[in-house]
């Protein structure tokens, strides 16, 4: 059964498979092009809490910039990181280049392929490792994100709500992976997660695996996977401070490597904590803007409170000014971009 299940859904695969700047399609890899390592790898990277539709621009950016791996190793930590702007989960940036540099130093510049030995490298876990083992090498391993657990518990109609759920539903995936095709059998399984099996309203009638699927003979398919409710999520407070000098260089700082938003450029701001401590980083007659940047992290939602400030020449206590034509708004995180956009109107008017 199992092998007919699988078989039926590369069939629908080869029909139906979506077209991706990193992926080999089923008709051309059948014809012996293999997928490049370095492209599935940075698009895995990518993909991480991220959808398709937002990676697509950053990917063809970072490979017209950097088409290799020993192209990436080379790059400049702050080109990849303003690069990356925007992505979110700055951590995996940094990741990206501890990774590139360790492929080209320690293996020659050509990724492991296998499973155990990619999950050695920086910034791998289990699931990139599984990924790129079967859709870059055609290694049986079993890939399971979201799509493919949402997948999992309608076919088999698991109501055991996740995380708990994670194991048998890996279980579950393993043991439909087949040895031959195993990539295009993993991407197969995700696009069905993207395009048919979606969290609302599944397209159960033109399914490959409709009559199989336990959860649609039940009637219980929209409502899998069951979830265990999220804790309350919390809010923390801070400020950001935004100084212009008057030839118009902006005082910006790099934040430490660890961290939120490690090492990327951002305004100088005070700790995020239950309310706002002031930490200004020079002296001036600081304006409450009177507007906040809001923004989302995975654990917290954040509330900056915005001061602005026009001075002449000053050295600051921390950060750097950098002249207006060095400045690129677009090489600041999102939740720093937001605040650039509320002041920035502000300062040039003052």
């Amino acid at each position: 059964m199992h092998d007919d299940l699988s078989a039926d859904l590369l069939d629908w695969y080869d029909a139906h498979a979506r077209v991706m700047p990193w992926r080999v399609a089923p008709t051309d890899r059948k014809e012996g092009q293999r997928p490049d390592p370095y492209r599935i790898w940075l698009s895995e990277v990518m993909l991480q809490q991220t959808t398709v539709a937002a990676v697509r621009d950053y990917f063809q950016r970072f490979t017209a910039r950097w088409p290799t791996v020993q192209d990436l190793a080379g790059a400049a930590d702050a080109d990849v990181m303003g690069e990356w702007a925007g992505l979110g989960y700055y951590a995996r940036a940094r990741n990206l280049l501890k990774c590139a540099r360790a492929v080209v130093a320690d293996h020659g510049g050509a990724f492991p392929d296998t499973r155990d030995a990619l999950i050695t490298l920086p910034g791998i876990g289990p699931y990139t490792a599984a990924a790129i083992a079967a859709i870059a090498f055609d290694e049986p391993a079993t890939v399971v994100d979201g799509n493919v657990e949402r997948v999992m518990a309608r076919l088999h109609d698991i109501d055991t709500p996740l995380p708990a759920a994670k194991g048998e539903l890996t279980a579950r995936a393993a043991a439909l992976t087949p040895a031959r095709r195993a990539g295009d059998y993993a991407q197969a399984v995700m696009d069905l997660g993207a395009t048919i099996c979606t969290p609302k309203s599944p397209a159960c009638g033109i399914c490959p695996w409709r009559t199989p699927c336990a959860a649609r003979r039940a009637g219980t398919a929209a409502d899998l996977p069951k979830k265990t409710p999220k804790r309350k999520t919390p809010t923390r407070f801070g400020i950001a401070y935004v100084a212009r000098r008057d030839d118009g260089a902006w005082l910006l700082e790099t934040r430490p490597d660890k961290g939120l938003l490690g090492g990327m450029l951002g305004w100088p701001v005070s700790d995020w904590g239950d309310a706002p401590q002031p930490a200004p980083p020079l002296d001036a007659d600081w304006t409450d803007l009177g507007a906040e940047a809001r923004h989302t992290f995975t654990h917290f939602h954040l509330r900056l409170q915005i001061l602005t400030t026009t001075v002449s020449d000053t050295t600051p206590s921390r950060g750097r000014f950098i002249s207006a034509t060095d400045f690129r708004p677009s090489d600041l995180p999102t939740v720093m971009r937001k605040v650039f956009d509320l002041a920035d109107a502000t300062l040039r008017h003052d």
